[in-house]
């Protein structure tokens, strides 16, 4: 007798994702330091901070007593030292970046002004972190370190000014209104330097007691561009401005300052020397700034993905309890349970918004842990070419191209004994974080705000209120600044647009296509299939345009052609999004065994995972496909009615010629080419048929992915269906 088959019952989601989860697909599980800083955030985030929103605090753009307390809260819960080295009154040893990623999106969960604010004074003094002196480090670190137990002190808060007043707000950070020249310089005494500037949109300016300044020489005494730190008692003007009439985070203080000052030549960031009685700072401004924006912009995007994670439940809460109170509603019905989660489209809709969240802080998240690593070995690179004689200009760049070939024969597996090579690990993970960084900012926050409307749209009406459940209609509003912040988009495309074509970059990329088959032939579920197709496909596209031509001649792949290399930045940041979500999810699956309180419903949730990876990767991969179908034929001119367009098509006279040879030849040409009939008709459409010469494998490829597509949808039915099953606690942890 053959045993009746077994049904095994299907794995939901039990819950939604919780803190032992997040620690596991984020890598801080074994970071108990980072736990404990995620848990003293959350406490402000979701107390002082909810408390503010709720009471109405986003209603004005006057920095008012009670935000003011909100900087107290942060001193005593550790967010302003978190920036710090345990040796300049901080706690935390070693690189940051991943820390003040979490700091950004616990706070950001709530109020991404309340984020933005702390994370302004880090800004501040990220400039004098990365470029200062050992003693312009040692001192203002001091200074802005939170008083330790028995001090009596305040301390001492930043502001980063770079960006100019309007009419010229923006332009290009490589163009700067702001002044520096010398205002006396005695013998054997220090140079003292006037600065004038006027800033715009400047974060912490209603406190501030210090600011870093980017200035441009008006002196010919005084070389370039640097940038310079300003204190309020400075002799001169220190004019904080008037507030900023914003209408989104309002919970950071925005003014538009303006500076006068009288300031020692050591407030050059970096410091400077004399050469022929010049002073030459030893950077200038865009290599200070440079050295900034490449690890802050991190912290912005993550912001975003908190709002899309943070939007979750709420819109889960608003869909269940939409026709309780009904007259006919009778409590224990599916339309009393369920809601608005009986109708397929409110809970796909609401899978597309989590499964954005998720791979946006995935790539996030990854981007600030390359950068935790980076930057050890970035100091170890500018140690040894310090050493060398090398520090800067084309001698460094030089030599930098020489570890580049190395670290390239690395990969390709000739170079094993350049495993502990610090200039080649370096040069490695340096072309990867070089694209992470715009690429997260520029997805998360652009895609994201996009999505946050998504999520808007599904609480109705009220998700344009004041008292949206978990804010969700300030959160879309914040998302557009928070796309503009540390250079709008259009610096993020530009960058890409320059680094993702680095050799050394494409040649790992290369390596993660192979890396996705793996995982595809293992766990086919994941979507990873449609994804290697899809990143096989942006490569030939990409190796495709930097050789082809226009229908003129002219070349595609260039500077200039923003229509080319913007899309194509973009599509990447898809695939870059989705590969990084994919990975937290193999990570999950193989540390949730061991951490009990993961492993009970670990089946669930990675299925649940799983699905949303799946959904993922084929936007991805269709978002990809538009693109390059767009860029490769979009460029070539389409063939018309005329002796050239239909030299390629199949005369009529011709066929009946051919038909005594081959019968059926002429029903069969008319089906799938173009035909010229004796009277000169053709098909009514705009010429014949495109020709893809030389386009076979992007057209075979093409194909291949949309093949690989197959089950996404299925994915979807699945992740939406367990929307509708999974526990949410009774009520949101802060007040509506």
């Amino acid at each position: 007798m053959t045993p009746a088959a077994i049904e095994h019952p299907t794995d939901y989601l039990r819950a939604l994702p919780g803190d032992d989860v997040r620690q596991l697909l984020w890598r801080f599980a074994d970071r108990y330091d980072l736990q404990m800083l995620v848990q003293s955030v959350r406490a402000v985030a979701r107390g002082p901070v909810a408390r503010l929103v709720a009471s109405g605090a986003r209603n004005t753009h006057e920095w008012t007593p009670d935000k003011q307390a909100l900087l107290q809260a942060f001193d005593e819960s550790g967010i302003t030292g978190v920036f710090m080295d345990p040796s300049q009154g901080g706690f935390i040893e070693g690189p940051k970046n991943l820390a003040l990623a979490l700091v950004a999106f616990e706070l950001a969960w709530v109020d991404a002004g309340a984020a933005t604010g702390s994370l302004a004074g880090c800004l501040a003094l990220s400039p004098i972190h990365e470029r200062g002196t050992q003693e312009q480090r040692d001192h203002y670190m001091a200074l802005a370190a939170p008083p330790q137990p028995g001090e009596d002190r305040k301390p001492w808060r930043g502001a980063f000014c770079l960006t100019e007043p309007i009419p010229y707000v923006g332009v290009e950070t490589g163009m700067l209104g702001g002044k520096v020249r010398v205002s006396e310089w005695k013998d054997g005494e220090e140079p003292i330097l006037r600065v004038e500037k006027r800033g715009r949109f400047i974060t912490n300016m209603g406190f501030a007691n210090f600011v870093t300044a980017a200035v441009e020489s008006d002196d010919p005494r005084l070389k370039g561009t640097c940038m310079v730190i300003l204190e309020e008692n400075d002799p001169g003007t220190f004019d904080r401005g008037t507030p900023t009439r914003k209408l989104v985070h309002q919970l950071s203080s925005t003014r538009d300052p303006i500076f006068a000052l009288n300031v020692p030549a050591s407030r050059i960031i970096g410091g400077y020397t004399v050469k022929d009685g010049v002073i030459v700072p030893k950077y200038n401004h865009g290599e200070v700034i440079e050295a900034v924006f490449r690890r802050t912009r991190v912290t912005v995007a993550i912001m975003t993905s908190a709002k899309l994670l943070s939007a979750v439940e709420p819109v889960i809460r608003y869909h269940r309890n939409r026709f309780r109170g009904g007259s006919i509603v009778s409590p224990g019905s599916p339309r009393f349970e369920l809601g608005l989660q009986l109708k397929q489209d409110a809970v796909h809709r609401l899978v597309d918004i989590w499964a954005t969240g998720e791979a946006s802080a995935s790539l996030g998240f990854e981007a600030a842990r390359a950068f935790d690593q980076l930057d050890p070995l970035e100091k170890q690179k500018a140690e040894i070419m310090a050493a060398r004689g090398l520090t800067g200009g084309s001698s460094l760049m030089k030599a930098m191209r020489h570890v580049q070939k190395d670290a390239i024969e690395f990969l390709h597996g000739k170079r094993a004994d350049l495993q502990d090579d610090p200039l080649v690990q370096y040069a490695i993970l340096d072309s990867v974080a070089n694209v992470l960084c715009p690429a997260c900012k520029v997805w998360n926050t652009g895609h994201g705000a996009q999505m946050m409307r998504e999520a808007v749209s599904l609480m109705g009406g009220y998700g344009i209120t004041e008292d949206c459940p978990g804010f969700l209609g300030h959160k879309w509003m914040d998302a557009q600044l928070e796309a503009t912040y540390e250079g709008p988009e259009a610096v993020q495309r530009r960058q890409l647009s320059v680094t993702m074509t680095d050799e050394l970059f494409l040649t790992q990329f290369r390596e993660w296509i192979r890396e996705m088959r793996i995982i595809a032939n293992d766990r086919p579920e994941t979507g990873a299939c449609s994804l290697a197709t899809a990143m096989q496909l942006w490569l030939w596209s990409l190796n495709h345009l930097q050789k082809a031509t226009d229908a003129d001649g002219g070349k595609l792949y260039q500077g200039s052609r923003q229509g080319v290399t913007f899309p194509l930045a973009d599509a990447l940041c898809w695939l870059l999004a989705s590969r990084s979500q994919i990975l937290d999810l193999l990570e999950l699956e193989k540390r949730g065994p061991e951490v009990p309180t993961v492993a009970e419903g670990l089946a669930g949730l990675t299925s649940f995972l799983t699905d949303l990876c799946h959904v993922q990767a084929a936007h991805a991969a269709g978002e990809v496909g538009r693109v390059c179908a767009e860029l490769v034929h979009g460029y070539n001119r389409h063939p018309s009615w005329d002796t050239e367009g239909c030299a390629q098509c199949y005369q009529a006279d011709d066929l009946e010629c051919m038909e005594a040879l081959i019968p059926g030849i002429a029903s069969l040409a008319r089906g799938y080419t173009d035909v010229i009939e004796s009277s000169g008709a053709h098909a009514s459409k705009a010429g014949p048929c495109v020709r893809f010469h030389g386009l076979e494998q992007f057209a075979a490829l093409r194909m291949r992915m949309d093949g690989c597509l197959t089950g996404s949808q299925l994915a979807k039915d699945r992740a939406a269906e367990a929307l509708t099953k999974v526990m949410i606690p009774e009520a949101l942890d802060y007040p509506a």
